[in-house]
């Protein structure tokens, strides 16, 4: 069963930013200096336009509009080369604030335990990497700069209207209850509409990635009908959101305008009484109307921007609810002795409560022994394995590893984008290119063009599912760990390419302890000794040879995996 990665709480997200934004403290400050310096000489602007409105109603010549006129243009070019630095600089507090997250992120994604992303699913983590990454970059490169600087006109806009006629403001202030309860209704509507896209979009990931990457076994078994219908069920309830929220900004924008208009109408009627009974000018009277239309493209784009913070802030909570996630240490006993064996006691696993897949196992593997578990699909195998390389961590019970932690090779293979060399050198950073290919040479690695420069990966040379997996064994080579589990490492890559394969894992395991999750038979035949495992449970032990005497399971297990391969 899934379980979506935390979300941080509102409070909780806020007390990062702001410990996030502390060092940046002077950062911000001159910023907000700037944008105050901008939007104060913009506002310089209407008091000019109505004193030539004056001048012209009074008939006075035309040299009296030529200094209104050039301090027009300073204040123009002033409000924008100020107000040009304050969004730069502003631009820049919010990048490098994201930058900070975005590497707590990814540090605490890359030390969560296993077990908790599979849970999560790959879609979880890679929508909030991507998709709420995104949201959050774009709010700090633009949403963030032009909502402060509309928050600072209104401000400032609002004392200039004061400043003229007290009663404009309050004819202003018209407009302020229709866009508060405006606000106030988009607002109730739009955090849990944003909160269920970031989830719908992640689990349209979740399949879509699921299916992509398991193709070959979708069509295998003909299930192309069924994985098309959950990506496009998962695609439409994405859809729907997405245009539930686009109607929701429509009546959002419509009753803004209500409000304007309302607003513009009081500003206009006091205009004309002030007027008529001579208590104000022509040109003041317009340059109030002025300053409550410069007001409309602000207010627009603060409330408008809310939209963003609303997007944002549901990626924020996202963010901050990995970054903050506590380490969960990782199933070892401190005392556990430097002599490569591996203990596991009295094991129980739930991956949900009431479904019990395993039931008291004990497994020893002694020093450089091979520990091959066998038992029919669902037996526990794939569990006991991840549960002794630290995948999972077992409801009860205790695993004990000698000489540190056991590197686990699955059949999934991540071919990291870049050269051969650099992706080898993930195992061990220091290694030569002398030591690298010794690595390659272990594995039986046939030589690719460009040898250790070749470009593999996304966009390079493509590897096969064989290849691939010699890759793995030769970054186990490199990284020589003591303990070695490999959990059907071997499956994916065909008759031929499998046994090419158990040749290769035979030499890069030598003088390891291994537990291997036998998915051929002839793995089994070869360790050492072999656990069977069925309903979760260790039903017998033994060798190859034991087992086959005793006529058991695994006794029944040969004699019919022989007989399928007698031609």
């Amino acid at each position: 069963m899934r379980q979506t990665l935390p979300v941080a709480s509102g409070r909780r997200t806020a007390a990062v930013l702001r410990e996030l934004l502390r060092p940046r403290r002077g950062l911000a400050v001159g910023a907000f200096a700037l944008l105050i310096a901008g939007t104060t000489a913009g506002l310089l602007a209407p008091p000019l336009i109505g004193h030539i409105v004056d001048v012209v109603v009074d008939r006075r010549g035309a040299d009296a509009i030529t200094v209104p006129f050039l301090l027009l243009i300073a204040v123009a070019l002033a409000e924008a080369a100020l107000a040009a630095g304050g969004v730069a600089q502003l631009a820049k507090l919010g990048e490098s604030t994201l930058a900070d997250l975005r590497e707590r992120f990814v540090s605490r994604a890359l030390r969560l335990p296993l077990e908790q992303l599979e849970r999560a699913g790959t879609g979880d983590v890679t929508s909030r990497v991507t998709n709420d990454v995104t949201v959050i970059a774009e709010a700090a490169r633009s949403a963030v700069p032009n909502l402060a600087r509309a928050l600072l006109t209104i401000g400032l806009t609002m004392l200039g209207m004061a400043a003229l006629d007290w009663r404009f403001l309050l004819a202003a202030l018209v407009a302020v209850p229709v866009q508060l309860h405006t606000v106030r209704w988009y607002s109730r509507r739009a955090v849990p509409l944003y909160a269920a896209q970031r989830i719908a979009v992640a689990e349209q990931q979740h399949d879509m990635l699921g299916t992509v990457g398991g193709a070959a076994t979708v069509r295998a078994f003909r299930l192309t009908g069924d994985h098309l219908h959950r990506v496009e069920r998962r695609s439409l309830r994405a859809v729907d959101l997405l245009m539930q929220g686009i109607r929701l900004q429509t009546r959002f924008y419509s009753r803004l305008h209500v409000g304007e208009y309302l607003g513009l109408a009081a500003v206009l009627v006091t205009g004309f009484l002030l007027v008529r009974a001579d208590q104000i000018s022509v040109g003041t009277a317009t340059a109030a109307a002025l300053f409550f239309l410069s007001l409309f493209g602000p207010i627009n784009t603060a409330l408008a921007l809310i939209d963003d913070a609303q997007a944002a802030g549901a990626g924020l909570t996202r963010l901050v609810g990995v970054a903050d996630l506590p380490e969960i240490p990782a199933p070892r006993t401190a005392s556990a002795p430097a002599d490569a064996s591996i203990t596991a006691t009295d094991l129980w696993y739930e991956y949900v409560p009431g479904r019990t897949v395993l039931r008291g196992v004990g497994v020893e593997v002694r020093p450089g022994e091979r520990v091959a578990l066998v038992g029919a699909s669902g037996a526990g195998k794939t569990t006991l394995a991840k549960l002794i390389a630290g995948v999972h961590r077992p409801t009860s019970g205790t695993v004990t590893l000698g000489g540190g932690s056991a590197v686990l090779i699955t059949q999934e293979v991540h071919v990291f984008a870049g050269t051969l060399g650099d992706d080898l050198r993930l195992a061990r950073p220091d290694a030569t290119d002398a030591e690298l290919l010794a690595a390659l040479e272990t594995v039986s690695w046939e030589e690719l063009p460009d040898g250790l420069d070749t470009e593999v990966g996304e966009g390079g040379h493509s590897l096969t599912v064989a290849q691939a997996q010699q890759l793995a064994f030769a970054r186990l080579v490199l990284a020589d760990p003591r303990i070695v589990v490999l959990d059907e490492a071997t499956a994916e890559a065909g008759s031929a390419g499998a046994r090419v394969l158990e040749r290769v894992a035979e030499a890069a395991l030598a003088g390891r302890t291994a537990l291997i999750v036998a998915h051929r038979l002839t793995q089994a035949a070869a360790a050492d000794r072999i656990v069977v495992l069925e309903d979760g449970q260790v039903v017998e032990v033994g060798t190859h040879a034991e087992l086959i005497r005793g006529e058991g399971r695994y006794a029944a297990l040969w004699s019919a995996w022989s007989t399928q391969r007698t031609p």
